[in-house]
């Protein structure tokens, strides 16, 4: 059995810890999927009725890439999904601050409402910036 280079087993750790989160956070939300759509109101980025459908498809939409990032199935879509996301997440933050809105992130469910926006911010960054690295070293698979 051969060992993996170091550089491999830093992008499964990361790939792993970044699936884990959207894993978590999209658990919580699709438990609860009410209070997730009015997390996403407190916003004031979209008429109720497409947050409510918001609310009823991100959730699940996280917990697919979550688990195709910790498979490593359909990895390079899944990681354009999530960083997709993550730069969603940080704009509608930014968006949300730069008016004035006090938002509970959202993120995680009833779980993140105790996060500040500086905690939530260095989590979304973090993922992201993990996403990237992971999108900078996949392997990309070549046609003849």
């Amino acid at each position: 059995m051969t060992a993996l280079p170091r550089s491999k087993i830093l992008e499964r750790i990361l790939a792993m810890i970044v699936g884990a989160v959207f894993i978590y956070a999209g658990f919580l939300k699709a438990r609860d999927p009410v209070h997730f759509a009015s997390d996403i109101s407190n916003y004031q980025m979209v008429p109720w009725s497409v947050g409510v459908r918001f609310a009823f498809y991100l959730p699940w939409l996280e917990l697919v890439c979550g688990f195709a990032l910790v498979l490593h199935r359909f990895f390079s879509g899944a990681l354009a999904i999530t960083i997709a996301l993550l730069l969603a997440f940080l704009g509608a933050t930014a968006w949300a601050r730069i008016h004035g809105i006090d938002v509970s992130c959202g993120c995680f469910g009833s779980a993140g409402t105790n996060l500040t926006l500086a905690w939530h911010l260095a989590i979304l960054a973090g993922l992201l910036l993990a996403s990237i690295y992971l999108w900078c070293t996949r392997e990309r698979v070549r046609f003849a």
